[in-house]
């Protein structure tokens, strides 16, 4: 491997930084002891800028570019952003239906346990979504469609790897230029 830009951030397959490198997991750094890291970084992810300093955090987050895109929203070095879970609201959700076509089969004899050609699982008036003694179209049962769920958070990410993200801690001082 050639020799790393200090603070340059490499992915590696394996989990533990190599020598001279350290995890980007938000650690605190003495600036005293990392002082030309410290001159690239600054306080971009933390510390007091006296006498600490923190490295970037992978902990959870995949990294985005600084700047701005086409019709996206600028970004800044550092800026942490988005949420490991979301409770989505019935405004959020897209307006949409769920249809059921029920067929009535008087015929007892091509009435089947399971869905096939030529049969209906049950009639109307005998059907557990339907009311009891219900006519065809009637509405169905208040427990057979309606709210779900318990308003609880769910995972909102995209899939993901984990590898180690580690930051060189030594080597070529960057140029400007």
């Amino acid at each position: 491997m050639t020799e790393p830009f200090i603070g340059e951030i490499q992915l590696f397959g394996f989990n533990f930084p190599p020598y001279g490198w350290a995890s980007c997991n938000g650690a605190t750094l003495a600036i005293r002891q990392n002082t030309a890291l410290f001159s690239l970084l600054g306080t971009q992810y933390g510390g007091d800028g006296m006498t600490t300093f923190q490295l970037p955090n992978f902990t959870n987050r995949a990294g985005c570019n600084q700047g701005q895109g086409a019709g996206l929203t600028l970004r800044h070095i550092g800026e942490t952003f988005g949420s490991n879970s979301v409770t989505l609201s019935q405004a959020e959700m897209p307006a949409h239906s769920h249809s059921l076509t029920i067929y009535n089969q008087s015929d007892s004899t091509k009435r089947a346990a399971s869905p096939s050609t030529g049969n209906s699982l049950s009639v109307p008036n005998s059907s557990a979504p339907f009311l009891p003694d219900a006519q065809p179209n009637a509405q169905f049962a208040p427990n057979t469609i309606g709210s779900a769920g318990g308003s609880q958070p769910h995972e909102n990410r995209q899939p993901y790897l984990a590898i180690n993200f580690s930051i060189a801690l030594s080597g070529v001082f960057p140029s400007f230029d």
